[in-house]
């Protein structure tokens, strides 16, 4: 028995090891190409640097790295692990593999905060934040309390089959209400066109810090609720008799979940398929127990991100295209894949 343990322990470690060393040859592959390529020795070298706090060169390469490329890159990392854990915490709360951060329509919801913030010009001038990403969690916020809310007048037991109803309605109703500030603010329609279709570009390391820290607080809770998450992904009658507070947890990981899709999206808009299809590659590796499996798509989330933005600084450069239809293109690809093989094993 304490063999096997151990040995299940060493095979943590080393998937573990594994996934952060693809993680960092992504990171510094994307780091080092773009429109302008810098060698891989001197990338590592300026991040090395600037790691230790040493000035930068004044040359044309840093300014590059480290100054538009670097930072735009971990934020792009941080969403994708972000995106990545959400998608796997709700399809083990709901036990649906079609599900992710955005079924609750708390995507869309910091969408409209955010489409309503250019459209209208709305600014806090008194926060350290702009107007967008105020009004993006603003408004993921009262999402989730809408969805809860009627969920809760319509099922007192806030069952899933109740939660994923309301949420597909409320983004439905959601999405018409931007087609209708789309047509009165016509003027800033590309803006907030592409805005919608997902773009880290111009990201600072504000930004950055912003996300680490929600990735902290609300990934840590997701991680911490890692048994009772095994116990829905069986049933919640199972989780029920085994001693979890079925409505709290489920309560609790949505609020969590909703509170990190809100911070993502108002940074940098709404990035679909990388909740939904990240999880169910890295389950093919570490398997279904959520406590090697959210860990597991922290990096798994971060590379393939990371990968889709390069892919979308590449294709038509010297253009940028937004990462938002990159990853809808390889999600959905890779998703129709996922579920033919799935369903050849089944």
């Amino acid at each position: 028995m304490r063999s096997s343990r151990r040995k299940t322990e060493s095979f943590s470690l080393l998937a573990y090891l594994a996934f952060a060393a693809v993680m960092l040859a992504v990171f510094v592959l994307c780091v080092s190409i773009g429109s302008v390529s810098v060698p891989f020795s001197e990338t590592v070298s300026l991040i090395a640097g600037a790691l230790r706090g040493d000035a930068a060169p004044s040359t044309s390469s840093a300014s590059i790295i480290l100054a538009s490329r670097l930072p735009r890159v971990i934020c792009v990392a941080l969403t994708g692990a972000a995106l990545s854990i959400c998608g796997a915490a709700m399809q083990g709360l709901l036990k649906n593999p079609l599900a992710d951060g955005s079924t609750l329509g708390v995507s869309s919801g910091a969408s409209l905060g955010a489409v309503i913030a250019i459209a209208f010009g709305i600014t806090f001038p008194a926060l350290p934040f702009a107007g967008t990403m105020v009004m993006a969690m603003i408004f993921a916020f009262a999402s989730i309390v809408i969805i809860l809310s009627v969920a809760y007048k319509l099922d007192y037991s806030l069952s899933t089959n109740s939660i994923i109803l309301i949420g597909v309605i409320y983004s439905m109703f959601v999405s018409s209400l931007l087609s209708l500030i789309l047509t009165f603010a016509s003027d800033k329609l590309h803006n907030i066109t592409f805005w919608t279709m997902g773009s880290l570009a111009g990201s600072s390391y504000r930004n950055a810090l912003v996300l680490l820290a929600a990735l902290v607080v609300c990934g840590g809770i997701l991680l911490h609720l890692h048994r009772e998450l095994n116990a829905f992904a069986v049933g919640e009658d199972n989780a029920r008799h085994i001693g979890v507070n079925v409505r709290r947890v489920r309560l609790t990981v949505l609020i969590a979940v909703s509170a990190l899709i809100g911070v993502c999206v108002s940074i940098g808009g709404t990035i679909g398929f990388v909740g939904l299809v990240t999880p169910h590659i890295v389950r093919m590796i570490t398997g279904p127990n959520h406590a090697r499996l959210m860990p597991a798509c922290l990096f798994g989330g971060a590379s393939f991100l990371m990968l889709c933005d390069l892919a979308a600084r590449m294709i038509a450069n010297p253009l940028q295209l937004p990462i938002g239809v990159v990853t809808s293109l390889i999600g959905a690809v890779l998703f129709i894949i996922i579920f033919y093989r799935s369903r050849r094993v089944s």
